[in-house]
């Protein structure tokens, strides 16, 4: 299975699919789509209303990685389920830290 990032070179880019009014703010791994497509499962317990659920989203993904949610942005997706993220900083060690918290 391809991991649901892409790396650049000062960022990448992830793709997670977000379940708004999950019960609460939680990674819950990696899933591949019908097509063969991964990304990552997450949730929060925002509505979404108003862009909640994404800054929401944003500073879980930020949390998570023990980066500045400053250095995420939402790249597409801002009505959909399924959104790319765009995660500034060295994207290897980015990776290296995805990696970690999804063990």
């Amino acid at each position: 299975m391809n991991p649901p990032w892409k790396l650049f070179g000062d960022h990448l880019r992830l793709a997670v699919r977000l379940t708004p009014n999950g019960g609460h703010n939680a990674i819950d791994g990696i899933e591949a789509d019908g097509g063969g497509e991964t990304h990552l499962k997450a949730r929060v317990t925002s509505v979404p209303e108003k862009g909640e659920a994404n800054k929401a989203l944003i500073l879980l993904i930020a949390q998570s990685l023990r980066i500045p949610k400053s250095s995420v942005s939402l790249a597409s997706g801002e009505t959909a389920r399924k959104k790319i993220l765009r995660i500034e900083g060295d994207p290897e060690d980015l990776v290296k830290k995805l990696e970690m918290l999804l063990r």
